[in-house]
């Protein structure tokens, strides 16, 4: 199975989900205080960052 740019993106980004709703979970359920804001905000950038790899594929 060769990887190329495209199948490198499409794992990235694959990732970035998975950590991304883990650190929304952890935000969610784990902290209660005020650091369960920053837990939450930085998965939705990750999501964010997903959703660019997700546009970069064929692109690259």
């Amino acid at each position: 199975m060769a990887m190329n740019k495209n199948t490198v993106l499409a794992w990235a980004t694959w990732i970035m989900i998975f950590v991304g709703v883990a650190l929304i979970a952890l935000g969610a359920f784990k902290y209660e205080e005020v650091a369960g804001y920053g837990f939450a905000s930085v998965g939705i950038g990750f999501f964010a960052i997903a959703w660019v790899f997700n546009a970069l594929k064929g692109r690259v």
